[in-house]
């Protein structure tokens, strides 16, 4: 079996790879580097010059290869290696007829258990959002608390928005789901302890991201100091940035990307690296039900898996663009049955029902025209 053709299509607000074997089998990968779909569309197309002619099956040799085609590391560069690696493993589970979980080690679980991301930024929609996904069946929500306006606000009307939040998010579930705080990177060090000493007694699941990502070192410094769990590593690419972020201590849940981290072949090795640590991952993902269903396959398949990040907009206008998107029941999304990943992509109807560009080059500003954070 041979690749014959390798397509990447920069539409709908994101990029998409299609590769088709000489017998007939076609595979679908996608990136989660929703800032710069041109540039992982440019970078697909380069590696199409080695791809074609090349046995799709040998992912393991084709995902170092294309890795080290050059000296050059990055978002744009994963997420292309990441894109065209789940396209590669869905061609092998169509071409075997299994799931791609069974090709990762087989179940270990029957179902998954998903977080629902919502909003939250007042305390009338944290607590009317709550109770309406625990009543849909989730017994996890997600949600950034940080109130709109906090880049002007004093450090204590700042700690003071976020716990009111968080408070109304927890009277109204009660201990009938887990919370989980997104911060969003917003905030420096020096506002980020406060506000995690202030929103402790509500028993988060996990605190997410409360600064910048530029330092790794950064990042275990104020994990250690910060006495809640906590959780990063969405932005990472690697085996060894993960590896560093662990070592640096204090990190409980890791949150790779199955588009971004080097696809279902470098994510497994995430996966087992944290495990080592007595980590658990709770895999990021909020862009499509290609790339749900790819971080399906994964969390069916590891020890080490506490929950999937899951958006409402996989089941909008979104869906029909991907015949085969999985269903969620309540909470959960059954182990899917179906050969590879199970989820096609129409790339007819893509341009009409997919995301805006989620990154137009904008970010906000101070009251005094200064940068305020980058997400």
């Amino acid at each position: 079996m041979r690749i014959e053709v390798v397509e990447s299509h920069a539409v709908g607000g994101t990029q998409v790879v299609r590769i088709v074997t000489d017998t007939g089998i076609t595979g679908w990968g996608q990136t989660a580097c929703w800032a710069y779909p041109e540039a992982v569309d440019a970078v697909v197309q380069k590696f199409a010059t080695y791809l074609v002619g090349q046995d799709p099956r040998r992912i393991e040799h084709h995902w170092n290869y294309l890795y080290r085609m050059g000296p050059f590391r990055g978002s744009v560069l994963s997420g292309a290696v990441s894109a065209v690696d789940l396209a590669l493993w869905d061609i092998k589970g169509k071409h075997l007829g299994v799931p791609v979980w069974e090709l990762l080690g087989g179940k270990s679980r029957d179902k998954v258990r998903l977080y629902l991301l919502m909003g939250g930024d007042t305390p009338e929609s944290a607590a009317a959002n709550a109770r309406a996904a625990v009543d849909d069946g989730f017994t996890a929500i997600k949600f950034d608390p940080i109130p709109h306006g906090f880049g002007d606000m004093t450090l204590q009307a700042l700690v003071a928005g976020v716990e009111a939040n968080v408070e109304a998010a927890r009277d109204a579930v009660g201990g009938r789901a887990d919370i989980i705080l997104e911060l969003h990177r917003k905030l420096t060090p020096l506002q980020a302890i406060p506000v995690a000493e202030a929103v402790r007694r509500f028993q988060p699941l996990f605190i997410e991201d409360p600064i910048q990502i530029d330092s790794i070192q950064s990042q275990g410094e104020i994990s250690k100091r910060i006495n809640a769990p906590f959780a990063n590593g969405e932005r990472l690419h690697t085996i060894w940035e993960f590896r560093e972020l662990l070592v640096a201590g204090g990190t409980q849940f890791v949150r790779p990307d199955v588009g971004l981290a080097g696809g279902l072949t470098h994510v497994k090795k995430i996966a087992a690296i944290a495990e080592s640590f007595h980590a658990a991952v709770v895999t990021h993902n909020f862009l499509t039900p290609l790339l749900t269903a790819a971080s399906i396959h994964l969390d069916v398949s590891i020890p080490n898996f506490v929950a999937q990040e899951y958006s409402k907009g996989d089941e909008g206008p979104m869906a029909r663009a991907y015949p085969g998107a999985l269903t969620r029941d309540g909470g959960y999304i059954h182990a899917p049955e179906a050969p590879g990943l199970g989820v096609e992509v129409d790339l007819a109807i893509l341009p009409e029902v997919g995301r805006t560009l989620l990154n137009p080059l904008r970010n906000p500003l101070r009251e005094d025209g200064s940068v305020l954070y980058a997400v």
